[in-house]
């Protein structure tokens, strides 16, 4: 089978198409064949070597961390789930390896893909969605008032966590360049700020949550737009942001928080629950299999709303 892999640190021409055995079904494991796969910026960061504390240094590795499939076969004791369906899921956020005609995976790993969005849009969701829900479920306190700035809210963590306020409760502002203001609006935001034509810096409104994932806003400066007693949101902490955060935090009623991404099936499940209700999931490029290279090249520029995934379809 074809996988995309790499055996040294670096940009997108590291990655090869490599020719490697389907992987062998365990007693707990299914063998997942592989519909599409989303990119994510852990996909780069970690390519890069970028995170080399948290993913290590062993060559060689596969990239791709969520993605969507078919059940083709289940280990003896894996009953949850038969040969045919269609599933969602997530792999180890710092050894990925999704991209890729099969994997195996664990039955926590994944869940029912709802038959009303597509295989792009299911294999977007679990990473982008898990963080989403991760931060208002452990992170900060949501309910019915709070008022929440989304810095950089037109990609995917923004999609899901503008949405996921919403529904909370919560009085949303979203930050956006000029391409992103009528998702910041479909996504429901109550006011959409361009960043272009406006400083959200020089306001005069303080917020409850600022979560920044454009990684232009650091709590150095968020904290002139911070209540009182509110949180700022690190959505890639590295050890400087570690460290700053545990020193900021034993001192100010304005907590620096950090996300440090820990899937659950109960997210999974709850974004399936999600998708069946309806919740918008923009996947605004596809890419063949075959244009790996390219989709890494492009994507990083930030130029797209909401997610990219590549798929398998067409592959030979």
């Amino acid at each position: 089978m074809k996988k995309i892999m790499y055996s040294k640190f670096g940009g997108p021409e590291v990655l090869q198409i490599a020719e490697v055995p389907i992987p062998a079904v365990q007693e707990t494991s299914l063998l997942i064949k592989v519909k599409a796969v989303s990119i994510n910026p852990l996909d780069w960061k970690i390519r890069n070597g970028e995170m080399k504390l948290m993913s290590g240094s062993k060559f060689p590795r596969g990239i791709g961390i969520d993605f969507s499939g078919i059940v083709e076969e289940t280990g003896t004791a894996a009953t949850k789930y038969t040969k045919g369906d269609e599933v969602f899921g997530i792999m180890d956020v710092f050894k990925g390896e999704a991209l890729s005609e099969y994997i195996t995976v664990k039955e926590k790993d994944i869940t029912v893909k709802p038959q009303s969005i597509s295989f792009e849009q299911a294999a977007t969701m679990a990473v982008v969605g898990s963080a989403a829900l991760q931060i208002f479920k452990t992170l900060v306190d949501l309910k019915k008032g709070t008022e929440v700035l989304i810095n950089g809210a037109s990609g995917g963590i923004g999609m899901f966590a503008t949405q996921i306020a919403k529904m909370g409760g919560a009085i949303v502002t979203t930050v956006v360049g000029d391409s992103g203001i009528q998702a910041g609006k479909d996504w429901g935001a109550d006011f959409v700020i361009n960043y272009r034509n406006e400083d959200v810096l020089k306001g005069n409104k303080q917020y409850d949550v600022v979560i920044d994932l454009s990684g232009k806003m650091p709590f150095s400066k968020a904290k002139q737009i911070m209540k009182h007693s509110s949180a700022y949101i690190h959505t890639a902490p590295g050890p400087k942001e570690i460290i700053s955060s545990f020193f900021i935090n034993l001192i100010s009623g304005k907590k620096y928080k950090l996300l440090m991404l820990k899937p659950s099936p109960e997210y999974l499940a709850e974004l399936a629950d999600y998708a069946e209700s309806g919740i918008a999931i923009v996947v605004s490029k596809v890419y063949p299999f075959n244009s790996f290279k390219k989709a890494y090249a492009e994507v990083p520029n930030g130029k797209f709303i909401g997610k990219a995934a590549i798929t398998m379809d067409g592959l030979v």
